[in-house]
């Protein structure tokens, strides 16, 4: 399940229902749009991890289907009740949504079997599922299309961007397994130098635009809130890059794996700027960011090396 990868998805389906509500949404909302995204995006990983089985034999067999801990058809079937239950509990929100979990169930399909091989076009992909979950906390609500301000809708490009970027970096690490397995992607095709520095533009890309809507729109209750925490995302944004950039000569799987560890927590804490930002409950936004940050590097320290690299 990676837990370390959960909270970001809904966190950003959260966003989504928050700014459009002005507030947190009502507690049977907030939960439903928090957690259904969760369910989703369990059931992708397991799809990933079956079509992805082959070529973790070369360079990951520690990890369950390789190892025979978990056969194929356990994954799919496990990963199915995931996607069915998300469905399901999708019928206590507007039928909009359902829309909207086609769409993702579709773009999951497409990374995991076709793009995640093909560069940038597999990054963009991802980005795109990034924006079908944000949109879902939107249409969680149940408004009118018309009544979303202009501002909520542009801000589904920042966290495409955003996700754009933070596949980029993930895919560092495995360079020299995806080589191998004929995986084509974006630091396979390009180099690590030059798939850091795309990198770089997508990070100027979402931070710019985040600045501007903030600046220009009145979506943040809280505005100093919001950039207080935002400022904080940027300073661990800053510190994975200068790790990769002055490791590039020698980067190792283990320093490009703490990096895109770097950026993990710095997504929940970009998520999280936006939730203090707008919701009147301080307490439940500085909860819902502790907690959130806590169980992610929790879970990264006890599972992922172990996981990811022996």
């Amino acid at each position: 399940m990676r837990p370390y990868t959960l909270f970001w998805c809904g966190l950003v389906s959260l966003v989504g229902a928050s700014l459009t509500f002005g507030d947190l949404p009502p507690f049977r909302t907030a939960l439903l749009a928090f957690f259904i995204p969760l369910m989703g995006w369990i059931a992708g990983l397991y799809l990933a991890d079956y079509y992805d089985r082959t070529l973790d034999m070369i360079q990951k067999p520690q990890r369950p289907i390789p190892s025979g801990r978990i056969n194929p058809t356990e994954a799919l079937a496990v990963g199915a009740l995931f996607a069915i239950a998300g469905l399901l509990l999708t019928l206590f929100l507007p039928l909009i949504t359902i829309t909207l979990v086609i769409v993702a169930g579709a773009l999951v399909f497409c990374y995991a079997k076709y793009t995640k091989t093909r560069g940038l076009l597999g990054n963009l992909n991802r980005g795109a599922l990034t924006i079908t979950t944000y949109l879902f906390g939107v249409f969680a609500i149940g408004v009118p299309l018309s009544s979303i301000p202009l501002p909520v809708w542009i801000l589904s490009l920042v966290f495409f961007f955003h996700d754009t970027n933070s596949n980029i970096i993930g895919a560092i690490r495995d360079v020299q397994g995806d080589t191998t397995g004929g995986y084509k992607t974006t630091p396979v095709l390009y180099g690590i130098k030059n798939a850091l520095l795309i990198s770089v533009i997508f990070s100027v890309l979402y931070l710019i635009l985040t600045v501007l809507i903030a600046g220009v729109s009145h979506l943040f209750r809280y505005q100093m809130y919001f950039l207080g925490l935002f400022s904080l995302g940027i300073l661990v944004l800053c510190t994975m890059y200068i790790i990769l950039f002055r490791s590039l000569r020698s980067l190792t799987r283990k320093q490009a794996l703490e990096a895109h560890e770097l950026f993990v927590a710095e997504r929940i804490i970009f998520a999280s700027a936006f939730i203090i930002g707008i919701i009147q409950s301080h307490l439940v936004a500085i909860l819902l960011l502790i907690v959130s940050l806590v169980l992610t590097l929790l879970s990264q320290h006890l599972l992922r090396e172990r996981y990811e690299l022996t």
